[in-house]
């Protein structure tokens, strides 16, 4: 399997990865960082719920309009079938978002389309990374599933036998005809049974919330409207409903190499991406979820700069403390598997200017702003203006040593220039204000001449290196420099011949493969210095990037294209969500 066979299936508190050939391999429940049920992404023996026909079959699959429901047509010899797959979501009600009281139930109907089709069902569920064996045992219309802390109820149209440690079905379905499965989860001792649904009617009522939620997000018009639309789409599944937080991406370990060891958990909220995702979620007309992952951030900050971490669970955990898996092989055995990302220890001074950045982005909403939310931007002001001068691991998440990285400089001066802009809202005296001033301005005095290599001919991604790095092109995305500067554009111009080849932008000259949303900042960074067809060109070639749904990984092969990394990722989304919009922009107005 390759990494973009997958389609991707979110109730906004859980998600789950289904194949090309019909088989769920991945389903974190009953939250995004929970321990799986299926784990067969990462090793082909620690668990999968495949539907597909007996025998040889081609494929072809699609999202219904609007929605995270998956449609896969199966043609084979005697026929054809459709398999629809989705995590069950409640009809939305007036007041009521998008993933609230998740029932947890992954749905999956069949239909045949043509002639006959001869189906089989197979159910090897494997619990906490493949390290649980559940119990099945028959019960009434199809089997559970015990093991430990989680209980799984398969139920189904047809007649399920068990062998073992497995599961299955044999079913014929012709023409008009149908049949039916629904996975529910629940907690062993929580007193309560998993949730009993018809199929059918849930899946009815999915489609229905999943289109009333776009509904309400149509006010973007301009280039590229379908991809923007998708890209808003996959961001809603990433959001955890009940707090609001949005993660990096729904799986862990997939690999940045194929068969290397840069596998990472992605599944926790980055304070790292906020900016950006803020205006990608302003751009897809999505008001609402910016609201509420600034909210959470608040929350996680509990009014304390000291205590703002690059990184959280989904409901503001701390401690994501990293350990590998020794029982899994990996996907395509790129090992080791790991759990926790131990990232969340580093110091990355950039954060604070990302978090100052997204309240300036919604300082209208934010006014009157709360107390804990005044102290909590002031408090970041005052760390961003003492400690710029320290380094830290910087956005890529440096495991060897910590740099002074020019991104976080930049960050930094960002924090602060917003920071003063909102100086009445937060109450802050003159003093304090110009305390704030004189930071900034020696922040962007000490980037000016320590990251600027003139031999290299370009700003360097640390003070003092000669080593190009694509986290510079934020320069001008964040107003630091416009994109007009004469060293900028040497460095965007170093940078596409450089860090660029085969459609992929790498994030260093060392690096093997391309990092997806380094090439949307080049493409918004090439049509700020009027480069529009220079731009448009290499948009259509990151977004070609994606698979046949639409979706992006963190990553692509450089020489192959094939997707890489952590999978859907956000942030590969909201590049091409504002590239698309900077297009918009930019065309309608002119490059000035």
């Amino acid at each position: 399997m390759r990494i973009g066979d997958y389609s991707f299936l979110s109730d906004c508190q859980s998600a789950a990865l289904v194949s090309r050939r019909g088989s769920v391999d991945w389903f974190c429940v009953p939250r995004f960082d929970s321990p799986p049920v299926f784990s067969g992404l990462l090793d082909p023996h620690a668990g999968h719920w495949h539907i597909r026909p007996r025998g040889g079959f081609s494929q072809s699959r699609s999202y219904l309009k609007d929605t995270l429901v998956v449609e896969n047509v199966f043609e084979t010899g005697s026929g054809s079938v459709k398999v629809t797959d989705a995590l069950a979501l409640h009809a939305e009600k007036r007041g009521h978002e998008i993933g609230e009281g998740a029932p947890h139930v992954l749905l999956r109907m069949v239909e045949g389309v043509s002639g006959h089709v001869d189906m089989e069902m197979e159910f090897r569920p494997r619990f906490e990374y493949g390290l649980t064996l559940p119990w099945l045992q028959e019960q009434e219309g199809g089997v559970s599933a015990l093991g430990g802390p989680v209980r799984l109820d398969l139920t189904a149209s047809v007649p399920i036998w068990i062998v073992g440690e497995t599961a299955g079905a044999g079913f014929t379905v012709k023409a008009g005809e149908t049949a039916w499965f629904g996975l529910a989860y629940a907690e062993t001792y929580a007193g309560t049974a998993p949730a009993r649904v018809r199929v059918a009617d849930s899946l009815k009522h999915t489609v229905a919330a999943w289109r009333s939620w776009a509904g309400l997000h149509e006010v973007y018009q301009g280039l590229h409207e379908q991809e923007v639309r998708t890209g808003a789409l996959v961001l809603q599944g990433l959001t955890y409903q009940p707090s609001g937080a949005i993660v990096a991406a729904a799986t862990t370990s997939l690999p940045e190499v194929m068969g290397g060891e840069a596998n990472w958990d992605y599944r926790y909220a980055w304070l790292r991406d906020i900016s950006l995702m803020m205006s990608a979620l302003w751009v897809a007309a999505c008001p609402d979820e910016p609201d509420r992952f600034f909210e959470w951030i608040s929350h996680t900050g509990v009014g304390r700069s000291d205590a703002v971490q690059i990184m959280f669970g989904v409901e503001g955990e701390r401690d994501l403390s990293e350990r590998q898996l020794d029982n899994l092989v990996g996907f395509a055995g790129s090992r080791p598997v790991r759990v926790g990302n131990q990232a969340w220890r580093q110091r990355q001074l950039d954060v604070f200017g990302e978090v100052i950045y997204a309240a300036y982005l919604l300082r209208e909403r934010l006014s009157p702003m709360e107390e804990m939310v005044r102290k909590l931007l002031i408090g970041l002001a005052e760390r961003a203006s003492r400690q710029w001068q320290l380094p830290d691991a910087g956005m890529w998440e440096a495991r060897d040593r910590m740099r002074h990285y020019t991104s976080s400089k930049v960050m930094c001066w960002t924090g602060l220039d917003c920071a003063i802009k909102m100086s009445a809202m937060l109450r802050v005296g003159k003093a304090q204000k110009d305390r704030w001033r004189r930071a900034r301005d020696r922040i962007k005095k000490a980037v000016l001449k320590q990251a600027w290599n003139s031999e290299l001919g370009a700003f360097a991604g640390a003070f003092g290196s000669d080593r190009l790095d694509a986290s510079v092109l934020q320069m001008p995305l964040m107003g630091f420099l416009p994109a007009s500067d004469e060293r900028m554009q040497s460095t965007i111009r170093l940078i596409s011949q450089e860090l660029y080849s085969n459609g992929v932008v790498r994030r260093w000259q060392e690096e093997e493969n391309g990092f997806i949303a380094c090439n949307y900042w080049l493409v918004e960074c090439l049509a700020m210095v009027g480069e529009l067809d220079g731009a448009r060109e290499l948009f259509e070639t990151t977004t070609a990037l994606s698979n046949d749904l639409g979706l992006m990984s963190e990553e692509a092969d450089a020489a192959t294209g094939e997707l890489l990394g952590n999978f859907p990722q956000a942030f590969a989304h909201v590049g091409l969500i504002n590239a698309s919009w900077r297009l918009t922009q930019l065309e309608e107005r002119g490059a000035d």
